[in-house]
């Protein structure tokens, strides 16, 4: 069992098998329907999965290592900016950019509204109250993945040196990245909090 919960590949496969199990029993024994609500809704579950992943770890980052990393003896900090942080950045980013690719593949799915009325914020014809609210986080969440990848990630390639970009770059360059790099994390972490409440507003309220 140690052997089998050791290896992280096995147990997400093992997650997606017991969840495709899942969905076997709701079609075979609760004689659901594979509609198009069945695939808007797997997108939408592959939508929530991407977004846990992406905004667990700008939280992480934010709430754990930032605010951590001060009292981290300095003999240590390596094993962090080193190591942890790259491959915690390889996930961020790959996380976001799926969470907005699958958010807006789940938009154009919706029967309540369309792409174009999310994208004008349901002013584009008969008030819609879901499409304002979806369409509103949909822009933040935009907002947020264009700072990940065109702020936050190349700032952070700067100033841990990822994959040996940047070996002679220097240390008052570096300082300015990771300052860089930090305003807009914690400006995505703000915005990930009207985010939210918008996405789970569309569909609750």
């Amino acid at each position: 069992m140690a052997a089998f919960f050791g290896n992280l590949r096995n147990v997400v496969i093992a997650g997606f098998v017991l969840a495709i199990g899942v969905a076997a029993i709701y079609v075979g024994c609760l004689k659901g329907d594979i509609d198009m609500a069945f695939w808007a809704f797997v997108t939408r579950w592959l939508h929530v999965a991407a977004g846990v992943m992406w905004i667990g770890l700008l939280w992480y980052f934010n709430f754990v290592q930032i605010p951590t990393m001060p009292k981290v003896p300095a003999e240590l900090k390596g094993g962090v900016t080193g190591y942890i942080a790259p491959a915690a950045l390889f996930w961020f980013r790959w996380a976001a950019l799926a969470t907005v690719i699958l958010g807006l593949g789940l938009a154009s799915q919706s029967a309540s509204y369309t792409l174009s009325d999310a994208l004008t914020l349901g002013l584009s014809g008969a008030p819609n109250t879901a499409a304002s609210l979806i369409g509103l986080g949909m822009y933040l969440g935009l907002i947020m993945g264009f700072n990940v990848w065109f702020v936050i990630w190349p700032n952070q390639q700067k100033a841990l040196n990822i994959a040996g970009k940047y070996p002679n770059l220097a240390a008052d360059e570096k300082a300015a990245a990771a300052k860089t790099a930090m305003i807009f994390s914690r400006i995505n972490t703000m915005l990930s909090v009207p985010m939210l409440f918008c996405m789970l507003a569309a569909s609750h309220i």
